[in-house]
């Protein structure tokens, strides 16, 4: 059972949205292990202190290493073995995406570490965690939010925790490009219709629609996917098709945006 453990300043942060949804009920179910620990119980001093000023001057404060390293020693008490990760959560870290969740899910400890205020003391990066990752190029107040996304991004790749065995396998990034849309009753909305293939009820018709919507977003949205995503001769062979329908339906010389499969303007730059 993977056991993930949150240690935060603000532990109330973490715990509440934890409580809730796939994550709790995962933990309930007995897939996952959850505790969120309050890095200021780690702390020796009667103000509780997990900050200082930075050496060399600067603005802000900067997380003390000591009670991280204390915080750590006592959830893995004979070090971090091979199926344990310590997580910082920072954004010098790599990008994290779905490959490392996967990877996360397969584990048997993940200790994720939450920084505040101007940082963390490089020692913490040095000496204890063994990846630093961030959720992207911008900055958060602290790494709270960071390790929720994580977590339940974690989690729900833990057999078992969405029920239906097949629904993780379907989401976006899981085979390398985006998910195709999804549709639900009414078929109309607005004058906003379900494609026709959808409601066909041939399945070999679906499968075709949805995959190559999603490869048409993929294209559209991320084709830096594209370029390492695992691609079969027949999404070569939609890709190409979808290539064309975008020539075909370019503008004319006299401008004008080409409408959609709905009638409605395309929204896709070209």
């Amino acid at each position: 059972m993977l056991k993930i453990d949150v240690v935060t300043i603000f532990p109330q942060m973490v715990a509440a949205p934890l409580s809730d949804g796939i994550v709790r009920r995962a933990a309930d179910a007995g897939l996952v292990g959850l505790a969120v620990h309050d890095l200021r119980a780690f702390t020796d001093d009667r103000h509780r202190t997990v900050d200082d000023v930075p050496f060399g001057g600067g603005p802000g404060m900067v997380m003390k290493a000591e009670p991280f390293f204390r915080a750590v020693e006592s959830l893995l008490p004979e070090g971090r073995g091979p199926g344990d990760a310590v997580v910082l959560l920072s954004p010098r870290g790599a990008p994290f995406r779905h490959e490392t969740a996967l990877r996360y899910s397969r584990l048997a400890r993940l200790v994720l570490l939450c920084g505040r205020y101007e940082g963390i003391d490089e020692r913490v990066r040095e000496g204890l965690a063994s990846e630093e990752v961030s959720l992207g190029d911008f900055v958060l107040t602290g790494g709270e939010v960071a390790a929720l996304a994580v977590a339940e991004a974690v989690v729900r790749l833990v057999p078992g925790a969405l029920g239906d065995p097949g629904s993780a396998g379907a989401d976006s990034f899981a085979d390398g490009v985006l998910d195709h849309p999804h549709y639900t009753r009414p078929s109309d909305v607005r004058g906003l219709k379900v494609p026709e293939a959808l409601l066909s009820g041939n399945h070999a018709a679906v499968r075709r629609y949805r995959r190559k919507e999603a490869l048409r977003a993929t294209r559209a949205r991320r084709p830096d996917l594209l370029e390492s995503a695992r691609l079969a001769p027949e999404d070569q062979a939609l890709l190409r098709e979808i290539r064309d329908e975008e020539a075909s339906a370019a503008p004319d010389a006299g401008g004008g945006a080409a409408p959609s499969q709905n009638g409605r303007e395309s929204l896709v730059s070209r």
